[in-house]
């Protein structure tokens, strides 16, 4: 499987044999021992330290149920009127699906897979960008797509990536890809990353979005007992990155943080949908107002 798709998790590979995922852990970590592919935070990889890029159908299949989840509680932060931008990937795809209800929205994109999501939604406006055709993520690329998109602004950029560390933020195997993405987050005001566990921890060749630009990252629960996903987490919302996890607990962020040992200087939450907001670390007061003013406004869009 690893061959064929470049990457897996855990949790696919414990659906696809009929084990545990305590079983398949073990058995990727005996493989890795001899070098037939290397381990990452939920998942596994093609041995080599940066992965290549899989393609669209095998995209596709990985984390299907995480990605949904994810898309969910991205949908939930997109306003009625708002002028987004929507980058290419299977994760986004599923976003695009649940922005076609959502009135008087423009979304820009290079994805083909998002435009024909929203083809068909009445109230939603969409512009896609120049540029040539790749045809591997179905993504408008080069400089076509870079120049179009130069002097738009819109309020958020929705992005997602091949990897992402808290050393060097959301990175790609494409260099194309990547320098489009780039061009996306210049037009946004706020940068929110859409990332499956698999992703935690992954390092690929190409930066597309540095840890400090990315306003929020939204993933899915760590596996339990992951201390490397909990630890990369950590670390990114140390950097200032606002963290929702998607279909989470309270419990579960708890179990996940113990045994960290807090900066003091880091005020910003992991949220987790469908529970009260876990507080990473002690925050100044202001930041606490500002928090405060932040769970006011999505309480009151969730109304709406």
């Amino acid at each position: 499987m690893v061959r064929a798709n470049g990457a897996v998790s855990l949790r696919e590979l414990a659906r696809v044999v009929q084990t545990s995922e305590v079983t398949v852990r073990r058995d990727v970590r005996a493989l890795e021992a001899e070098g037939l592919l290397d381990r990452r935070h939920g998942g596994a990889v093609l041995p080599g330290g940066f992965t290549r890029e899989s393609g669209f159908p095998q995209k596709s299949h990985l984390a299907t149920a995480e990605k949904t989840a994810i898309a969910d509680v991205a949908a939930s932060l997109v306003e009625e009127g708002e002028a987004i931008v929507v980058g290419a990937g299977t994760t986004t795809q599923e976003l695009a699906r649940r922005l076609a209800r959502v009135p008087g929205l423009t979304v820009v994109t290079n994805s083909l897979l998002v435009a024909q999501a929203l083809a068909h939604a009445n109230r939603v406006e969409v512009v896609m960008t120049g540029g040539t055709l790749r045809g591997s993520n179905y993504a408008l690329v080069g400089s076509g797509a870079e120049q179009s998109l130069q002097g738009l602004r819109v309020s958020r950029a929705f992005l997602s990536g091949s990897g992402l560390t808290a050393e060097r933020g959301l990175s790609t195997s494409n260099m194309l890809s990547a320098s489009v993405d780039r061009a996306l987050v210049q037009a946004a005001a706020e940068v929110v990353v859409l990332a499956d566990h698999t992703k935690l921890g992954t390092d690929t060749m190409f930066q597309t979005v540095p840890t400090d630009v990315i306003t929020r990252l939204v993933t899915d629960e760590p596996q339990p007992h992951d201390d490397r996903a909990a630890t990369e987490l950590q670390a990114l919302a140390d950097q200032g990155v606002q963290i929702t996890v998607a279909g989470g607990t309270a419990a579960g962020a708890a179990d996940g943080m113990q045994g960290r040992r807090p900066r003091r200087d880091s005020p910003l939450p992991v949220q987790r949908r469908g529970g009260p907001t876990a507080q990473l670390r002690s925050a100044p007061a202001g930041m606490l107002e500002q928090q405060a003013g932040e769970r006011a406004r999505v309480a009151d869009m969730r109304r709406r």
